[in-house]
């Protein structure tokens, strides 16, 4: 077996890497915040949320100064909202602790909020140059195939054994540039369908290709059909404003706003599992009226249809029991408060019909 050729992978790093922002600065808090934002996120969708946070909250001081609804607000359309707030809370301690300095011990960054292993060692070798391996999806997708590694990736010992195969090849001082370049050779050329093999500068020993099997590694267990629910919302308009409450921090959607309701129940009407809803969450009674729309959304575990409906309140003592806020907001006002994809879709329609 072959060590994978540092110096190949390093030249070609040099010649090939993208021109993008995180990539131009030393900046620990900047390298941070794209290290979280590209978790499950396509590079092209990030670059401009990076830019905005940046000009936002360019510290960490004024992270930690800001209210959960404008970080939440800002982080709108990326998705997996609790790395937001796992954001805004570790930036809150670290002004607590260490006065906003970010530390290079990837043992001390594990200690904050949101930062498991990946994301510690990504920093402590691109922000402060500690040869430590970072592995993510692309890097794993690369070592499986090179070393051709047959076992489940996510198991146990493969991790451990990846690892030590991206440790065992580090170069010393320059891992960071190491870890880069592996994640790019995985993003650009050996990609999860259709690897690029002919433009590999590592194809020559890459074992999995020698086998005619890149295609099939890495080896992932057998998915299943994620559910499908059906989902309702509730939109109360008093003149030109809207009733929303807040979700509770943890879960799904964790402290956005959100127009009330909730899934159907096997056996009910839509009308009657938002009535239900309805009296579940915020303890009132109501009147379902028209449909107010149809709309479809897929998360990571499973995929919903929306009905919202336009209802009216029958009883105005409103009991709090799944949120931690409720507010009638004025329909201009709908884009201060931040929301999953499905509720903005229903707020612009509001807005629609309130168009001077």
């Amino acid at each position: 077996m072959t060590p994978l050729p540092t110096n190949k992978l390093l030249s070609w790093y040099e010649k090939n890497a993208r021109d993008l922002p995180w990539r131009k600065t030393q900046d620990p808090y900047a390298i941070w915040i794209s290290e979280v934002m590209l978790q499950q996120t396509r590079v092209d969708t990030v670059i401009p949320y990076y830019q905005r946070w940046l000009e936002r909250f360019p510290t960490v001081g004024h992270l930690a100064e800001a209210e959960e609804d404008q970080v939440l607000n800002l982080w709108e359309g990326l998705g997996y909202y609790r790395r937001a707030r796992y954001l805004h809370q570790a930036a809150r301690q670290l002004c607590e602790e260490t006065r906003g300095k970010i530390p290079s011990d990837p043992a001390k960054l594990q200690e904050l909020p949101g930062i498991g292993s990946y994301t510690a060692a990504a920093l402590a070798s691109i922000a402060f140059g500690r040869d430590e391996p970072a592995v993510d999806g692309n890097i794993r997708r690369v070592i499986t195939r090179y070393y051709d590694i047959g076992t489940v990736i996510h198991a146990a010992e493969t991790e451990r054994v990846i690892l030590r195969m991206v440790r065992s090849t580090l170069p010393e001082g320059r891992a960071g540039t190491y870890n880069q370049a592996l994640m790019e050779l995985g993003a650009l050329i050996c990609t999860s369908r259709s690897p690029l093999c002919g433009r590999c500068p590592i194809q020559a020993d890459c074992l999995a290709r020698q086998r005619g099997i890149q295609e099939r590694r890495p080896v992932r267990k057998q998915k299943k059909t994620p559910p499908h629910l059906q989902v309702t919302a509730a939109v109360f308009q008093e003149d030109d404003r809207v009733l929303l409450a807040k979700r509770k921090p943890g879960g799904l959607l964790g402290g956005l706003w959100e127009f009330p309701g909730g899934k159907q129940h096997p056996g009910e009407s839509l009308r009657d599992t938002l009535t239900r809803e309805i009296r579940e969450e915020l303890g009132v009674e109501i009147v379902v009226e028209e449909p107010f729309g149809r709309y479809q959304h897929a998360y990571s575990h499973f995929s919903i249809t929306l009905h919202a409906f336009r209802c009216s309140l029958v009883s105005r003592d409103v009991q709090l029991a799944d949120h931690t806020e409720w507010a009638w907001v004025p329909s201009s006002q709908l884009n201060e408060y931040p929301m999953g994809k499905v509720d903005r879709q229903i707020a612009e329609r509001v807005q629609e019909a309130y168009q001077p």
